[in-house]
């Protein structure tokens, strides 16, 4: 059984900065792209940051220069830095991978259980 589990959210001050993993365990061949998502109370799901099996980044223009995400394969875990936090970062964000179980079968999207991030004063 595949599961991502996320960790690393708390409470901080605007300017702050958090960095928040994501682990795949279980049994499975290989993980591509590597995605975090949030939700604000009243919104929808955005994407905040995505980064593919060959290390290429992508963010949401809201973001760019603040946050940074990376991926550390040996550890099959992603990182999403948070630098400069602001009050509108405030959200639920969740990891999201594609992983294939096996080396024949097909990949499928698994999603994280999300960590609470809130930056206030």
């Amino acid at each position: 059984q595949v599961q991502l589990v996320e960790s690393g959210g708390g409470l901080v001050q605007p300017g702050g900065a958090l960095r928040l993993s994501c682990v795949a365990s279980g049994s499975f061949f290989r993980i591509y792209a590597m995605k975090w998502y949030r939700q604000a109370p009243g919104n929808q799901r955005e994407l905040v940051a995505e980064i593919g099996s060959g290390d290429t980044t992508e963010y949401t223009d809201s973001v760019k220069g603040r946050f940074t995400i990376s991926r550390d394969n040996a550890k099959n875990t992603g990182y999403l830095q948070m630098n400069s936090l602001q009050p509108e970062d405030t959200a639920v964000y969740y990891c999201n991978a594609d992983i294939r179980p096996t080396a024949w079968g097909q990949a499928y999207r698994y999603w994280g259980q999300g960590t609470q991030v809130t930056v206030s004063s």
